[in-house]
């Protein structure tokens, strides 16, 4: 697995080593650890990367390493930071995963490849792609790179395309509602009304298990999602639940969020704050059996476990 040391890379390492799988963790950096599973260090990723490695002996690779979504990318030429990482670093994987024999490569891709709204219908997989930012552009073009290689050996290929994940250890926007809500501070969504389809990692990492047997997932991509979506306000509510302390919301009009947002810079924050964002995971249910079996409730209380113990 790559991106072993990651927020998912952590979690699903530990989850397949419990269930008898045998586990190899790639990691960029030596470490010393005392996880029940070999880290090999492979160095930093792009197109030169000696994944051999990590590949002994390998039946299925999961690959989960990569440049991450920033919100405000400070790199003067972001996208091609994403290419050389999440696209040339990725298509030297499968060469080489291809070479070494291994049966298959699950690529956790992004919702952003489909886009970053909905309107009336939630996304499919059938939707033609429209990723908003340089990540999602990157994560596309993997994609496709990746298939490209796969059309030319005998390594499989599933997808998934993950919406928002939570769960132990949760960083990122998520921290920061956390950190709002634990602390008291107001927080204007009161009057949101949207829909946001989010990932528990219980249910991403049932999602991985039943890709790594299952001879439908070949050559297939999923988007994956809770079966519920929630609203940002219902979100903050449950994570002050959890927290113990209640969410303080603040009925501010979405038309005065989105023109302050316009007004400092914030747009593009203000609109994934107020806008739907809804998946259609009928796909891998039909196809591969999967269900979202991990209740919301308890994965946010995962969540903010992890918060408090800094993980």
């Amino acid at each position: 697995m790559t991106g072993a040391n990651g927020f998912v890379g952590q979690a699903l390492c530990a989850a397949l080593h419990q269930s008898g799988h045998r586990v190899t963790a790639a990691v960029r950096t030596p470490i010393e650890s005392t996880k029940p599973y070999p880290l090999v260090p492979v160095g930093d990723i792009h197109s030169a990367t000696e994944w051999k490695p990590a590949l002994l002996a390998s039946d299925v690779v999961v690959h989960l390493a990569g440049r991450a979504h920033v919100m405000r990318d400070a790199q003067s030429d972001a996208l091609a930071l994403y290419r050389k990482i999440n696209v040339e670093g990725s298509v030297r994987l499968a060469e080489q995963a291809a070479e070494a024999g291994v049966r298959r490569l699950i690529f956790m891709s992004s919702i952003k490849v489909n886009g970053e709204v909905t309107g009336e219908r939630p996304f499919t997989e059938e939707d033609p792609p429209s990723p908003p930012d340089p990540y999602g552009i990157s994560k596309l073009e993997a994609e496709r790179a990746l298939y490209e290689v796969c059309s030319r050996s005998r390594l499989e290929l599933a997808i998934l395309r993950p919406t928002l994940i939570y769960g132990f250890g949760a960083k990122g926007n998520l921290m920061q509602l956390m950190k709002a809500v634990d602390r008291g501070w107001p927080l204007p969504i009161g009057a949101v009304r949207n829909r946001r389809s989010l990932l528990g990692m219980g249910n991403l990492i049932g999602a991985v298990k039943v890709c790594l047997i299952h001879p439908a997932a070949a050559g297939a991509t999923f988007l994956i999602a809770d079966e519920q979506p929630v609203s940002s306000s219902q979100l903050a509510i449950s994570v002050g639940h959890a927290l113990g302390r209640p969410a303080r919301l603040l009925p501010v009009p979405v038309s005065m969020l989105r023109l302050a947002g316009a007004m400092t810079g914030n747009s593009a924050a203000v609109n994934r704050l107020t806008s739907s964002l809804v998946v259609d995971s009928s796909k891998i249910r039909k196809t591969l059996g999967w269900r979202s079996t991990h209740p919301f409730e308890q994965g946010i209380a995962d969540m903010v476990l992890g918060y408090r113990e800094g993980a």
